[in-house]
């Protein structure tokens, strides 16, 4: 039973998701969270970021907790100033932030980043800003 659960959370979250950059985004997992989490789930996002392909502003229904797994990622909250992360480094996006930029710092190398959205199931995962 939890499989299916977890199973018909992933589908909705994968038809919820727009693009945001030039290709979809993969959604890597979507684990349903216990009490007294139970109204949320963990969408777990991978994202690659080519070089030259930045995302569009955009919003997230719940938080965002984010990891560089490869490469030099640009990236910037409304009223926060941009910053370069790199492979190892972490962000948090908080429920309703305004993520203005999101994109490879490196002109000659892709940045993959795993962001895990932490939301209300069925919600879409990303909204523009």
């Amino acid at each position: 039973m939890e499989n299916r659960r977890n199973l018909l959370l992933g589908l909705s979250a994968l038809a919820a998701v727009p693009r945001v950059f030039g290709d979809p985004l993969r959604i890597a997992g979507v684990t349903a969270l216990p009490p007294p989490f139970n109204n949320q789930s963990a969408t777990f996002v991978e994202i690659h970021c080519a070089p030259g392909q930045r995302s569009t502003a955009h919003k997230h229904p719940g938080f965002v907790l984010g990891y560089v797994l490869e490469g030099k990622f640009r990236f910037q909250m409304a009223g926060q100033p941009e910053r370069i992360l790199r492979a190892g480094d972490t962000f948090y996006e908080p429920p309703g932030g305004t993520h203005l930029i999101a994109e490879s710092a490196d002109p000659n190398r892709p940045a993959r980043v795993l962001a895990i959205v932490i939301a209300e199931p069925g919600k879409p995962l990303i909204e523009p800003a």
